[in-house]
């Protein structure tokens, strides 16, 4: 049996999203965490431009945890540079963006992945094998909403994105998979109030309304202004309904409910936890099934063309709840 050497990995943003990668790499058995853009991470090297880091000849491959407008350019960058490529989701904030990611992902043959790493949570994934039972998908809702703290606190940028590239990029992916099928249009509005008067531009809430080239539609909500004395951070509901069953998910709670003096929470697990010491949960398996990809040079459950989409969609809904029109995609 041939023995693959480890995967050298270099980290790109060191922010939340940049250690929740760090901590998950470093617990692979077949990586090294190299390298890092910014910030000390553990005894990887530190490069204050992601160029330089890309150039080093330290890595195989880069995990991108940048905001969300800067994707594009690393990943071209480092597709171009013969590494592979995780990176957060949304794939990018542009579908041109998006198109010469994937053109240049494609040319370079790197195994490339957008982390969208629901398909990898348990409930989403039984309800993928279960679609068969529900027959062809008819409508569907999904629900991705957050407290307040998120655009106020927890991210810097929140006015360099919104509420649907931060949240409903998850569940667009989502449905699209369970429906195995592309949206072909939607209608999208957006209400802003709150936040602009925190002197933060971006919507308070947006609600999509999407049509799917088999004629399935879907509703995506997000949001992100709820009290931060909501007992969970994220408020998340998906239901499908088919031509012969329906699916429903509320992963509000996750099995554990914690009540102290201070506040009653039920606290998240299926995304990520620790068990032992041990990173575990739906986003650990998301990013080892990249490395693993990447080391044996297998297409990833989720395509590049495929979160390009998702950009699309995304893209369209913006242009749609400027315009107030519905917007057909290409």
């Amino acid at each position: 049996m041939t023995h693959l050497p480890k995967l050298r990995v270099g980290i790109i943003g060191a922010g939340i999203m940049g250690r929740g990668h760090a901590e998950v790499l470093t617990a692979h058995p077949d990586v090294e965490l190299t390298a890092v853009s910014r910030s000390p991470l553990g005894e990887a090297a530190v490069y204050s431009d992601y160029r330089d880091l890309i150039a080093s000849g330290t890595v195989d491959a880069v995990s991108i945890t940048t905001p969300d407008h800067l994707h594009a350019d690393m990943m071209v960058a480092a597709a171009r540079a013969g590494l592979h490529i995780l990176v957060e989701k949304p794939f990018t904030t542009t579908v041109a963006d998006a198109d010469r990611a994937v053109a240049a992902i494609r040319e370079a043959g790197v195994i490339a992945m957008c982390l969208f790493n629901h398909r990898w949570v348990p409930a989403y994934a039984q309800a993928k094998q279960q679609m068969e039972l529900v027959g062809e998908p008819v409508v569907g809702y999904a629900r991705k909403d957050d407290t307040i703290y998120v655009p106020t606190e927890m991210i810097r940028w929140a006015d360099q994105t919104s509420c649907a590239w931060f949240l409903s990029s998850h569940d667009i992916d989502l449905l699209s998979w369970l429906y195995d099928d592309r949206v072909v249009e939607v209608f999208a509005t957006a209400r802003h109030g709150k936040l602009r008067g925190m002197g933060i531009e971006t919507p308070d809430a947006m609600q999509i309304q999407a049509r799917f080239s088999r004629g399935a539609v879907a509703t995506f909500e997000s949001a992100w202004i709820y009290p931060n004395t909501f007992p969970t951070m994220v408020d998340s509901y998906v239901t499908v309904v088919g031509e012969d069953g329906v699916i429903q998910l509320d992963r509000q709670k996750e099995n554990i409910q914690v009540a102290t003096a201070k506040a009653y929470a039920y606290p998240r697990n299926m995304l990520q936890r620790v068990v032992h010491g041990v990173p575990a949960g739906a986003y650990r398996d998301a990013i080892h099934h990249f490395v693993d990809c990447a080391r044996t040079g297998t297409e990833p459950l989720i395509s590049v063309e495929s979160s390009r989409d998702v950009t699309a969609v995304l893209a369209a809904a913006h242009e749609s709840a400027r315009t107030g029109l519905p917007v057909r995609l290409a």
